[in-house]
């Protein structure tokens, strides 16, 4: 038998029985983890309220062996709320589509149960705390999340240098099956030739720059969340079912 602690952000919940829920949350130093909350559906207490979705809690688990290995589900004995960031995302629409769609991101990209992935935590963190703030754009936001996303786990997308033989940009053709931004003789079937603006304001997205996103046009926001959303589908295969409630 074994007791574990880590801080982690609550992705989804599931009903379990009559009074239970499996908890899905994506931690620090154990990765994503599932484990069973009981009876934390008859309570209003501290400790249930810190097992919901956006919320970032430290949280103790208790696991028998067979369950260390994966063979059944540990159970969640004590949490303690570190930042409930559901507080400031669920009461507003835009933040709270763009908020789920960063938690079915990050539980795609963190397939392997147990296996720490310390970057896509650190980015659904910081994205969260500045989700519920309200700092920027709740779409913004979410976009800057999925490129960097798409960056720690290894389809970091090119806005400058073309992604097939690297010649210097600007260049003008971009392809999601190439990754990214394309010269004239690398282009592919399939390349669409975007506004220079909505690739600026991409390239500002994946690198931070604040005030060049907060300044764009609605009308070249609108083209580079497409060509973002376009990206993360190819990536991951299939996409994403929250994207399409995301309020634009």
């Amino acid at each position: 038998m074994s007791l574990f602690r880590d801080d982690g952000i609550v992705l989804r919940t599931q009903k379990l029985g009559e009074a239970d829920r499996i908890i899905t949350l994506l931690t620090r130093g154990h990765g994503r983890v599932r484990a069973v909350a009981r009876g934390v559906r008859r309570t209003k207490s501290k400790f249930g309220a810190g097992l919901e979705p956006f919320s970032h809690a430290d949280v103790q688990f208790f696991a028998r062996g067979s369950e260390l290995i994966g063979r059944s589900l540990p159970l969640c004995t004590q949490t303690q709320i570190i930042a409930p960031y559901g507080n400031g995302i669920v009461t507003d629409y835009g933040r709270y589509t763009a908020g789920t769609a960063m938690l079915e991101t990050a539980e795609r990209f963190t397939e392997n149960e147990g296996e720490p992935s310390v970057q896509q935590y650190l980015l659904l963190v910081g994205a969260l705390r500045t989700l519920s703030r309200g700092e920027h754009e709740p779409h913004l936001i979410l976009d800057a999340f999925l490129l960097r996303s798409l960056a720690v786990n290894g389809y970091a997308p090119s806005f400058d240098d073309c992604a097939k033989c690297g010649i210097h940009g600007p260049n003008r053709h971009f392809s999601v099956a190439a990754g990214g931004v394309i010269c004239g003789d690398c282009r592919v079937p399939g390349s669409v030739v975007p506004s220079s603006e909505a690739i600026a304001l991409l390239s500002a997205l994946l690198t931070g720059d604040w005030g060049h996103a907060d300044a764009c046009e609605a009308r070249h926001v609108r083209e580079g969340s497409g060509l973002v959303s376009a990206y993360l589908h190819w990536h991951l295969e299939r996409g994403l079912r929250s994207l399409r409630y995301v309020e634009k």
